[in-house]
């Protein structure tokens, strides 16, 4: 048996990550840049990841024998996305520290588990059953309709979700996602959605970014935007308060990102969770003087965790595969304007090192700060115009 890691664990550690998409890929960079060894396990030669951290082990998540490796080379153990297997998780943890836990990344990978967590957190969540039967499907309250029926597993950026009226779209609905156990969820008259990521330590210590403001398109997140006044004080403390009471109550250690939705009539309720980094929180990146992946960097190697500063007032936009086919209807690809857009004031892409561009997929992303939000705005709207991208 390895000797117990001491805590900090300081430069010229190898941290490790499940998982080698781009969130591991910044993860990666941030943990480079403070002068830390990284190791990747990802089953794809070409994982952005993979491509630029010190160890790729090319093995798939469950695979016995990349665990075991990615557990030698690592000192501690952080994943990049949220449908890992828990139970690899879990494997690594017999070996060395892992955090978020498994047990922490499995109830965010159920819905009627995460739901159920943020009853008991004492959050507000939209009303919802839990649908594992046809006898609970034919048992739901007709106060339920419309609702928004979901896959209680693998549902992430709108996949796995289908909006029901009546209790005939339902019983249609259900069958089309094959009849798995599902959360049926009121639909609410949302105002915005907004987000807030906190970092937890083992210590129970913890910090959190500013609220993040966003609008999704098609259930993918299009843009972000984080300045002082986007969401009225009291509101934006409360979202906090949330968060941190959800990252308690699953006793978190690591980066978490919670999804709130606000009413119409200026009430919050949670959304989801995701463990791990979030679209929402790239802007932190170029806008903070702490971005998230230093933060999952800190809480991965027990480093003191020192509450982020945003310096400029941000836009963050989503950059998909469709940008490289333009308006067309071609089938070739085309690099963007990334020239005229780097021409903007403040303008800072992030690529992911992708090889293929593909309508849907996650290319990058590109961060607009300034002085002040009127800016930052007007700057990322002339960029969105440059890149064919619709205003918002």
């Amino acid at each position: 048996m390895s000797a117990p890691t001491v805590f900090p664990l300081l430069p010229g550690a190898t941290l490790g990550v499940l998982g080698g998409g781009q969130l591991g890929r910044m993860f990666v960079h941030a943990a480079q840049a403070m002068g830390y060894f990284t190791a990747v396990l990802d089953p794809d030669a070409h994982s952005p990841a993979g491509q630029v951290s010190h160890h790729h082990i090319r093995a798939s998540y469950d695979d016995a024998a990349g665990l075991a490796e990615l557990a030698r080379l690592s000192d501690a153990i952080t994943t990049e996305f949220e449908n890992v297997p828990a139970a690899a998780l879990a494997t690594l943890a017999a070996l060395r520290p892992v955090a978020p836990a498994a047990s922490a990344v499995a109830i965010a990978q159920d819905r009627a588990q995460e739901k159920a967590h943020f009853v008991r957190c004492g959050v507000p969540c939209a009303p919802y059953a839990v649908i594992e039967t046809a006898a609970q499907r034919a048992a739901v309250s007709a106060d339920l309709l419309p609702g928004i029926l979901k896959t209680a597993r693998m549902g992430y950026d709108g996949k796995g979700q289908v909006r029901v009226n009546t209790t005939a779209e339902l019983a249609a609905g259900w069958a089309s996602v094959g009849a798995v156990p599902c959360v049926l969820e009121k639909m609410l008259p949302l105002a915005l959605e907004c987000s807030v990521i906190v970092a937890r330590g083992r210590d129970g210590s913890m910090v959190n970014l500013p609220v993040q403001r966003n609008l999704h398109h098609g259930g993918i997140l299009a843009m972000t935007e984080v300045y002082k006044s986007n969401m009225p004080p009291a509101l934006m403390q409360q979202a906090v308060a949330a968060a941190k009471s959800i990252a308690n109550g699953l006793d978190y250690v690591g980066v978490l990102c919670v999804e709130f939705f606000v009413l119409q009539d200026g009430s919050l309720v949670v959304n989801e969770i995701a463990p791990r980094p979030h679209n929402s929180g790239h802007y932190s990146q170029n806008a903070c003087d702490i971005s998230q992946f230093e933060l999952q960097v800190r809480t991965l190697a027990g480093l003191a965790l020192v509450q982020p500063r945003q310096h400029s007032a941000a836009v963050m936009l989503n950059l998909l595969g469709d940008l490289w086919f333009g308006h067309g209807q071609g089938n070739a690809a085309q690099t963007p304007p990334w020239d005229a857009v780097l021409a903007l004031p403040g303008a800072h892409l992030h690529l992911y090192g992708k090889q293929d561009a593909k309508r849907g997929r996650k290319m990058g992303h590109l961060n607009i700060t300034a002085a002040t939000p009127e800016a930052a705005r007007a700057t990322a709207l002339q960029a969105a115009k440059q890149l064919g991208l619709p205003a918002f």
